[in-house]
């Protein structure tokens, strides 16, 4: 099984928008990452977590793999830049699963 994995940004509205907008009140939208793994050839979803916005990638990829059953084998784990970690790279090696990561831009010396 491939596992994909990746997040993305929820903005919480509170009271509603259309308050701000009606009297002009000072609002503070709220942001939390909804982190997901998924099977790539069924698009069933594997594994869910709900963080603050403050929690990086790298911080839920554990627990994302952990909500995978622990008999059900992962051959590869795709994951964007945000997950090239050396602790991320464990975690997928611990599970036996190749980690399909794009490396981080590493600067150039310029002469």
């Amino acid at each position: 099984m491939m596992d994909l994995i990746d997040s993305t940004g929820l903005k919480f509205l509170g009271e509603g928008e259309w308050k701000r907008k009606k009297h002009h009140a000072e609002y503070r939208s709220q942001w939390r990452k909804l982190h997901i793994g998924i099977n790539a050839k069924t698009l069933q979803i594997l594994a869910i977590q709900l963080t603050t916005n403050n929690v990086s990638h790298s911080q839920v990829l554990g627990g994302l793999l952990d909500q995978i059953l622990p008999d059900e084998q992962i051959n590869s784990v795709y994951a964007d830049v945000a997950y090239d970690t050396k602790y991320c790279r464990q975690l997928t090696s611990d599970r036996q699963a190749h980690a399909v990561i794009p490396l981080r831009k590493i600067p150039t010396l310029e002469r």
